[in-house]
């Protein structure tokens, strides 16, 4: 039952999308992917919103993310900051509150959004902005590293990948214990455009995390999901683009037996005029 709805929320979509298609085929959707970067940093003179919400059925855990990003003069260099809020089961009198917020720099390294491959390695610097008592960070300053490669297989099918680690030298449990934390990520994308206002995903990520259970003693737990979904634009004479997204994130291997849902949306405008 719960397939069957899915698939036909996809039609319901790809005929909207369909429709916007027609009567706005430019610009192309490009840069939002929901669960991992795409190697394209923003224009000169355009800013993006991003809006991102996860929740976790069989864990009722879920997190909300808002990151804005911003050339820096051009396309070459980006500034960002992420802001998240969550909820995490597993912690006594456990609520929802503000997590760590980051704060990331991203350089075009290779390529761009016009180009067959593009590189973008992206450092970002983790304040500890979200409670460890109730599981919301870290509960100490820290550091992530990330590679987003994008590279166009088929003029309709583009690859995505993504690899990073992140370090928190005085990480802090609940209970005020410290400890040295590391984390790693990959990830993995597909985008098909089947419209150019259009895209069927899909995509996985691993992560395998630490967390903090004593003194200078740690635990490590990795966390698989494939997640297919669908994303839509929408384009306005301005120069804006709305653009909406839903997923059905599934766990698999460690993480098998988990399943939720992703809802996500982009604004994307000038906030310049540009010299022609």
């Amino acid at each position: 039952m719960i397939v069957r709805s899915i698939i036909c929320l996809f039609g319901l979509l790809f005929y909207c999308g369909d429709l916007a298609s027609q009567s706005t085929p430019e610009p192309k959707i490009q840069d939002n992917s929901f669960l991992l970067e795409e190697a394209y940093n923003q224009e000169a003179g355009v800013v993006q919103h991003i809006f991102n919400f996860t929740h976790l059925f069989d864990s009722d855990e879920w997190v909300a993310t808002f990151t804005q990003e911003w050339p820096i003069k051009s396309q070459r260099h980006q500034f960002s900051y992420t802001l998240s809020g969550t909820s995490i089961s597993g912690f006594d009198n456990s609520s929802p509150g503000f997590g760590d917020i980051a704060i990331n720099y991203r350089l075009q390294a290779v390529g761009s959004g016009e180009t067959r491959l593009a590189i973008a390695p992206r450092v970002s610097l983790l304040l500890p902005t979200g409670d460890e008592l109730f599981g919301h960070g870290y509960g100490g300053t820290g550091i992530q590293f990330n590679l987003p490669v994008s590279y166009e297989l088929l003029p309709k099918l583009v690859a995505h990948w993504n690899a990073g680690t992140t370090l928190v030298p005085n990480a802090k449990n609940e209970f005020g214990q410290k400890a040295s934390v590391t984390g790693f990520n990959a990830a993995q994308g597909l985008i098909w455009l089947a419209r150019p206002n259009f895209n069927v995903m899909l995509e996985t990520v691993w992560n395998n995390s630490e967390s903090v259970i004593a003194a200078n003693l740690t635990e490590r737990v990795n966390d698989v999901l494939i997640s297919p979904g669908v994303r839509w634009a929408h384009n306005f004479k301005s120069g804006l683009q709305i653009v909406p997204g839903i997923a059905i994130p599934i766990g698999v291997g460690p993480t098998s037996g988990e399943k939720g849902i992703l809802f996500y949306l982009s604004l994307e405008h000038p906030f310049r005029k540009l010299a022609e």
